[in-house]
């Protein structure tokens, strides 16, 4: 089986390397890139053949589409004319709906949409996939091959991406913007900036290795963590009454509804 990989960004590196690290072999991965100094820089690095989008397009039985949105349209419509109706195309292009994807495809592929996130980066993404109008349970089986490597994988409906979008999705955001806030106030209450850092960030990962390997409700969890009259319910009481908590499903109402718009454009 060939993979073919269009787009070879951050994103797409990322998708490149955890192909490799799963145990694909270089000599069945070919990578589309026009611009000659950086195929020749993923080349060099992975031992891959790098050529024009049409040729990937043409040997791939599976194609990644991991462009940016709004090239999407742009870079199908170059390889419409060599995609084969048997070859599997996996997009990664956030908010292009499979309708748009099979619509520049006249062979009427199979088409995978996926919804991943920027923790694919180091092998920990959360991946939501969905199948368009001609993909059916093997192809899902087969993205889900292809991104188990590099993260969890689930299947949804695709009218459910745009939560998925805002809370997988952006969710990174999030989760670093509030690691960022709790940095600064460990600055400001006078400790060093590094070792605020490591204190906030080995917090961080070692309560969501709780939820994972407990299972347990988080409300459970943090209020093993609350003792009356305690140093965190002074804190919890503060982020409460800041509305901590309704500004945080707030911003995700937010993200879905960007998302749907952006699915619409």
């Amino acid at each position: 089986m060939v993979i073919g990989v269009m787009g070879a960004g951050r994103l797409g590196s990322a998708v490149l390397a955890g192909l490799l690290a799963s145990g694909h072999a270089a000599e069945d991965v070919v990578v589309a890139e026009k611009d000659a100094a950086r195929a020749a820089e993923i080349a060099g690095q992975h031992g891959v053949e790098v050529h024009p989008p049409t040729v990937v397009a043409q040997r791939a039985d599976v194609l990644l589409v991991v462009v940016k949105p709004q090239d999407v349209a742009a870079a199908l419509t170059e390889v419409a004319p060599v995609v084969a109706a048997d070859t599997l195309v996996v997009s990664l292009a956030a908010g292009v709906t499979t309708a748009a994807i099979e619509g520049h495809l006249p062979s009427k592929p199979p088409v995978i949409r996926v919804m991943t996130n920027t923790p694919l980066l180091v092998g920990a993404a959360m991946s939501a996939i969905c199948a368009g109008q001609h993909a059916g349970d093997r192809h899902l089986a087969a993205a889900e091959a292809l991104l188990e490597p590099v993260g969890q994988v689930v299947r949804v409906s695709e009218a459910s991406l745009d939560a998925v979008t805002a809370l997988s999705g952006s969710g990174p955001a999030y989760f670093f913007y509030v690691v960022e806030a709790l940095v600064e106030a460990g600055v400001r209450l006078g400790l060093p900036r590094a070792l605020a850092t490591q204190l906030v960030t080995q917090t961080a990962t070692g309560s969501a290795r709780m939820l994972a390997e407990t299972g347990e409700n988080p409300a459970l969890l943090r209020e093993a963590v609350t003792s009356p009259a305690g140093t965190t319910i002074a804190a919890l009481h503060h982020l409460d009454r800041a509305a901590v908590r309704a500004a945080l499903m707030d911003a995700c109402l937010a993200a879905s509804d960007r998302s749907r718009e952006l699915g619409q454009t």
